[in-house]
């Protein structure tokens, strides 16, 4: 195998495959809420003051899922 080629040696590059980006931020999405809900079930109430950044995280990631999706569904029409 070698690590360069020259350009003749080059097979052309394949065409771009269509995806649909939206069904993996919405799985992201629902992992995201059913991690706040377990951490509302089951961490929160031990400790609520001491676990209060596991809420953040999970909401900041619901958050930035939306986002994503905003920006797919965007691209998306874009196309």
């Amino acid at each position: 195998m070698r690590l360069w080629l020259k350009n003749s040696e080059r097979r052309p590059d394949p065409v771009p495959v269509k995806t649909d980006d939206r069904k993996a931020v919405l799985a992201g999405i629902a992992l995201w809420i059913v991690a706040l809900v377990v951490v509302l079930v089951a961490v929160v109430p031990l400790d609520p003051r001491a676990n209060l950044w596991l809420v953040y995280t999970c909401v900041i990631g619901i958050v930035l899922g939306a986002v994503g999706l905003v920006y797919t569904h965007a691209r998306r029409h874009k196309a």
